[in-house]
């Protein structure tokens, strides 16, 4: 049994902006299913937004979040998100990381605010800074997937157990576990995520009686490259930022009478229309013929189009949407701590508010620096804690029959996907529910991939519950039989969590989750 101060599940630019801070007062290791660089940060093409310009501000970074949320966050705790991110920048800058010196435009964006590195590779870039500036008191474990977490004989979350890609199972404890998985995108067939972000840290604190909070709300990011009728990774929302257009088979622009700012409108409205303009038959493209230098300006863009057979020359790149980000996830205050007593969640596994019904693009690498940075700074000023010994926990039994991880995926996109509806969610959820699985089911007896698939299992079953709950259109939750929003779902947010082994769910005006960490 291995021990660490600070104990961080996840690789991403959270995980690593926390090990950097405290690395100097603390011992701190880093598990990841994976490997250190097979995240979604690192795959992140677009940069990070900061109201760094004479002409912006952290008000206006603000009233644009807001807007594209649609309405469901806190005003003052976006307020401080931004105004803490544009901080977490400059000192990004200050400690060495370097940016282009010009500032993007991304959709439904006032002012152009995003900061890239290396033209579209800024995750890239911005994880291997992080990475180098980890000193030896960093310990990083890789191919160890975190499945369990372990409480003490107080209750309090005090460790967690891993199982190796030869079947060995490993247990680590720290005074602080935190929860830096990522995302739910490989859950569905077509998302830009990497395969491995498929929810199953989200999952194993729900297991673990954490609240979970906005489930509903998942992000499709509009262009996709598609290629044989599959989605072949993502298609910076920075290229129509910089002029490139989305056509239809004719070359008539697609969002010309959709939407006031046309091709830079919210990601769930030009998703929606890219689906709706696939549904009926017709393929969309992204023109880049008005792009200057689109090479030099997207060079990783432009290796995966000469790869995929898309000359840029063409000027015209097949796209679809894809699942892209989720909204919702572990419910946490403002430095990242749960209701449970010892277990913190950070970036995207962590449901912190700002984002509400859709996320503002380049606000999710803003997320993982300034909440990365939030809790390096409490856990430097929080009390040492009193864990006792492990409390005995069983490792034996297996959940049963568990779905087939492509059915599943292909059932998620097609019923909790873009578009909704009762019927279709209804068919899932029954679906679902056909495997006789339940939250109670013990994993320590089956082989890894079979324990990624009962955490995909639960993750599913949480966001169908919350999108057959919410019965509107908002952000990017939208339901074809409940096309608009309703006044009675305003800053209303669905939280679920385990009690006596089934699943409670609430709705509540404003995030009510009493924190004990």
């Amino acid at each position: 049994m291995r021990k660490a101060d600070v104990l961080i599940i996840g690789s991403g630019v959270a995980a690593l902006q926390l090990a950097k801070n405290i690395q100097d007062r603390m011992n701190v290791m880093i598990i990841t299913k994976s490997r250190m660089k097979s995240s979604n940060s690192y795959l992140a093409q677009g940069g990070i937004a900061a109201a760094l310009s004479p002409d912006d501000s952290p008000g206006l970074h603000m009233r644009d979040t807001i807007i594209a949320g649609e309405g469901l966050q806190e005003e003052g705790k976006v307020m401080s998100f931004v105004e803490d991110g544009k901080r977490a920048v400059e000192a990004l800058l200050s400690a060495g990381m370097t940016f282009d010196p010009k500032l993007g435009m991304e959709g439904a964006h006032s002012k152009k605010r995003i900061v890239h590195s290396g033209g579209d590779q800024t995750g890239r870039f911005l994880i291997d800074f992080l990475i180098s500036s980890l000193s030896e008191n960093v310990k990083v474990i890789e191919g160890e997937m975190a499945y369990h977490l372990l409480k003490d004989r107080n209750g309090r979350i005090a460790g967690v157990r891993t199982k190796d890609e030869a079947g060995v199972i490993h247990t680590y404890t720290g005074d602080h576990i935190v929860l830096a998985s990522g995302g739910v995108g490989g859950i569905y067939a077509s998302t830009s995520n990497h395969p491995s972000v498929t929810g199953t840290g989200i999952a194993m604190a729900f297991l673990a009686g954490a609240v979970v909070g906005d489930m509903e709300f998942i992000q499709f990011h509009p262009t996709l490259m598609i290629s044989g009728g599959r989605t072949k990774g993502l298609i910076s929302e920075a290229v129509r930022g910089e002029g490139g257009v989305l056509v239809r088979e004719d070359g008539r622009a697609l969002m010309e009478s959709i939407h006031p700012l046309k091709d830079l409108a919210p990601r769930h409205v030009v998703a929606e229309a890219i689906y709706r303009e696939r549904l009926g038959g017709g393929n969309v493209y992204l023109d880049i013929t008005g792009i200057r230098n689109f090479p030099t300006r997207f060079p990783s863009i432009t290796a995966r189009c000469e790869k995929e057979g898309f000359p840029i020359e063409r000027g015209r790149i097949p796209v679809a949407p894809g699942c892209h980000f989720i909204m919702g996830g572990v419910v946490v205050d403002d430095v990242g701590r749960t209701n449970l007593d010892g277990l913190y969640a950070i970036g995207e596994a962590a449901c912190t508010g700002v984002h509400g019904a859709n996320r503002l693009a380049s606000n999710s690498l803003l997320e993982g620096i300034v909440y990365g940075q939030r809790l390096a700074d409490h856990l430097k000023e929080a009390l040492p804690s009193k864990t006792a010994p492990l409390a005995h926990a069983p490792i034996t039994g297996t959940p049963g029959q568990l779905p087939d991880r492509t059915m599943l995926k292909k059932r998620m996109m097609e019923e909790a996907g873009i578009i909704r509806s009762k019927e279709g969610l209804q068919r899932l959820m029954q679906w679902l529910g056909g495997f006789g699985l339940t939250y109670e089911s013990k994993m320590d007896d089956l082989d890894v991939e079979d324990m990624e698939d009962y955490l995909i299992w639960v993750v599913s079953r949480l966001i169908g519950t919350a999108s057959l709950l919410r019965e509107e259109s908002r952000g990017g939750h939208i339901r074809r039989d409940h096309p608009k929003k309703r006044p009675a779902w305003d800053k209303k947010s669905i939280h679920m969590k385990i009690q006596t082994g089934r699943l409670k769910v609430s709705v509540y005006e404003s995030v009510e989750t009493k924190i004990h960490a």
